[in-house]
């Protein structure tokens, strides 16, 4: 894999990953204005989350014509001036966590700290990124040779090793929307990457939860010995959990402890490759149709944790069966409990009986 780093017109960087060496990049001709990210992190008094109010982010591009696709490479539009690219990232134009974002007061207007009810305040410091997977836009990661897959993965470790680096970065989140079900903004095949200034509430949980255990080989060893395996490996297992809150929930674990996509040797790539597309491939095949999806990364945080947190990914989908989408209403939305019609066992088995149906080649 050679990495080669370039500058878009208003400083944001670029990155491309190709198989060869010798990519000279093009320089981008749009003469873009300076990024001016206004990020803030407020704390919910109540619970205690985090949540980041980016007003920028409405003037996102959303859902434009194919020929206008920021991620198709070389386009008066483009975001990637090359003419052609494997695997390309870059700074998000419109992000969530940025480095650049002016400081703020340390709490809301009008509250005074120590006072009960105060909101604090704070940068939303960090970084976002986009994943592009390939210069075809009708493709998918499903679609993708293994070879090309195994390049993101490269990609996907090399970006969360340097992002982990950035200093106040907490988390390293690397993930994929897929679907207008979903919410995408863009139909080209890409992913994404937060760099938090903050452990996510998510894995705030889980690092409870692992207090003083082994939580995550445990989980393991009980799904592996059970019947909601759907595809397994000398180094990975993809499993629907026990308790799965969506109708089609799926994680894909290591066999060995590792904290993050940066710290996965070179047989682990290589059968995360071939194992990811084999799943993305089984999820398509359930409904005679490309699913809707959410596929994260969960990776250990940076610094206090680290050693408890496993790295796996989670991948869901919304849709609960042809044409039917579940809703997340009054109870998951309202109160956070989950309701599950799909038992997860059945679920297990749709996935494993899918593999002739286009889940293999």
């Amino acid at each position: 894999m050679h990495r080669t780093r370039a500058r878009l017109s208003d400083g944001r960087e670029i990155v491309y990953y190709d198989a060869a060496p010798g990519r000279v990049p093009v320089p981008d001709p749009r003469g873009l204005p300076p990024v001016e990210p206004v990020c803030e992190v407020r704390r919910d008094p109540l619970t205690g989350d985090h949540v980041t109010i980016t007003a920028h982010r409405n003037a996102r591009t959303f859902l434009p014509p194919a020929d206008q696709c920021p991620l198709c490479p070389g386009g008066p539009a483009s975001e990637v001036p090359d003419a052609s690219y494997e695997v390309a990232v870059f700074e998000n134009r419109f992000p969530s966590f940025d480095v650049r974002t002016p400081p703020v007061p340390p709490f809301v207007d009008g509250m005074v700290d120590g006072v009960p009810g105060g909101v604090a305040r704070a940068r939303g410091s960090g970084r976002c990124e986009v994943v592009c997977f390939t210069d075809d836009h009708a493709a998918s990661m499903a679609l993708l040779p293994v070879s090309r897959v195994r390049a993101v993965v490269d990609a996907w470790a090399d970006r969360t090793e340097e992002l982990s680096a950035i200093p106040g970065v907490r988390q390293v989140f690397v993930f994929e929307n897929r679907g207008v079900e979903i919410g995408v903004t863009l139909h080209h095949p890409h992913g994404q990457i937060y760099a938090y200034p903050f452990v996510t509430p998510r894995t705030e949980r889980m690092l409870a939860m692992a207090a003083g255990r082994d939580l995550f080989g445990g989980v393991l060893a009980a799904e592996r010995a059970g019947p909601r395996v759907v595809a397994a490996g000398e180094h990975w297992t993809a499993y629907v959990p026990a308790a799965a809150r969506w109708p089609v929930e799926v994680h894909l674990m290591p066999h060995r402890h590792v904290p993050d996509l940066a710290a996965l040797d070179e047989g682990e790539r290589d059968e995360l490759a071939v194992l990811y597309r084999d799943l993305l491939r089984r999820c398509d095949a359930l409904y005679d149709d490309p699913l809707p999806y959410v596929a994260g990364w969960h990776q250990a945080p940076i610094g206090e944790g680290r050693d408890l947190v496993r790295l796996h990914l989670e991948l869901f989908s919304v849709r609960r069966a042809p044409g039917k989408i579940k809703y997340l209403a009054g109870s998951e939305s309202g109160m956070a409990a989950w309701i599950n019609d799909v038992p997860p066992e059945a679920a297990a088995a749709r996935l494993r009986g899918v593999t002739a149906g286009g889940a293999s080649g």
